[in-house]
């Protein structure tokens, strides 16, 4: 299983803005702090203001912030709503489907059943539980640190 990059992205970004919270973040500023290119950022914080998830304000002093704290943002919730457009095989797409198997394969109850298991552990999670007591990931997001630096003299 692989998470598309917006996915990612949308992680990386509450992560962000959870460490900064209440404070407002420039979107340029995430994706610089996230290594990502500002169009890709700017569509993901779209897709999670109409989500809930964000709170964006224009012009000067604007910028994106958390709509709610992050302890009530499930990690499963956020990577449901951008992986549930893509479904993970052919089979699970109603409207696409062209496999000749589907009435007697057992596959697709097996992908059903792990892909319950996989959601039911990330529901388990909040943002608040990627950021809390995570300093090094605060020194990465916030002064440009690199993580690989931080896990080396850790």
């Amino acid at each position: 299983m692989r998470l598309t990059l917006r996915t990612n992205l949308a992680m990386r970004t509450l992560m962000h803005c959870a460490t900064q919270f209440p404070v407002s973040l420039r979107t340029a500023d995430v994706a610089s702090a996230c290594n990502a290119s500002f169009h890709h950022v700017a569509q993901v914080v779209n897709q999670l203001e109409s989500g809930g998830f964000l709170a964006t304000s224009r012009g000067r002093g604007g910028g994106i912030a958390l709509a709610k704290p992050a302890a009530e943002i499930g990690v499963g919730t956020v990577i449901r709503l951008f992986e549930a457009d893509l479904p993970f095989a052919e089979c699970m797409d109603d409207k696409r489907n062209t496999c000749p198997l589907v009435t007697v394969c057992r596959l697709k109850g097996l992908l059903c059943e792990a892909l319950d298991a996989f959601y039911s552990s990330l529901d388990r999670y909040t943002v608040h539980d990627l950021i809390d007591g995570n300093a090094a990931l605060v020194d990465v997001l916030t002064r440009g640190g690199n993580a690989q630096d931080v896990r080396r003299t850790a």
